[in-house]
């Protein structure tokens, strides 16, 4: 597979981390650069160690995770994300916020958004397609595009601070029902 081809593929899989790490970076008070980077290496730790997980699978595999890789992805946004928009309505929401740097928050955040990326090792596998490279280049395009996330989002924090934590549980259910959507209405397993 071309270089040009993995880093769309890798670009295209880091979208969901970009969003959470852009809610993330709205919510923070303050953004430090050490919280932000240890998010973005955890976003792409796992978009780098799914695929290599998928690609494991092989075959033999596949019929297995790609039947329930959308209920697992929607149920941890879901959470995650409910969790959000339920604080977010408590009469302390201001003062508590989901804490991004909290490694058992990260952890499922990071799990939720790289599920797609186990498809895509799946996919690899299928290909023929030597998966050291890809996974490589997926983790470091997720991680760079992740840590500008976090920094975007406390620029733009200024813009919605009444309700940032509603929208950020809002857009993290979104990307939930939207892979949900994908997987059941195409049946097949997509790339990006």
């Amino acid at each position: 597979m071309d270089l040009a081809s993995i880093l769309l593929i890798a670009v295209g899989l880091s979208m969901d981390a970009l969003t959470v790490s852009i809610c993330s970076g709205m919510t923070m008070k303050p953004v430090q650069a050490h919280l932000a980077l240890r998010m973005a290496a955890f976003f792409g730790g796992f978009q780098a160690l799914m695929p290599i997980l998928g690609w494991l699978g092989g075959t033999g595999f596949q019929h297995l995770i790609s039947a329930y890789d959308h209920w697992i992805a929607f149920g941890l946004l879901a959470f995650i994300g409910g969790k959000m928009v339920y604080e977010s309505f408590r009469g302390e929401a201001c003062e508590r916020q989901v804490n991004p740097a909290n490694l058992g928050v990260l952890l499922v955040l990071a799990v939720a958004t790289s599920i797609d990326a186990l498809a895509v090792g799946l996919s690899f596998a299928l290909l023929d397609v030597a998966i050291v490279r890809p996974a490589v280049i997926i983790g470091i395009v997720t991680l760079v595009i992740s840590f500008a996330g976090v920094y975007l989002g406390k620029r733009c924090s200024g813009l919605f601070q009444s309700r940032v934590e509603t929208a950020g549980g809002l857009i993290l259910l979104g990307i939930g029902v939207k892979i949900l959507v994908e997987h059941l209405s195409s049946g097949v397993i997509p790339i990006a």
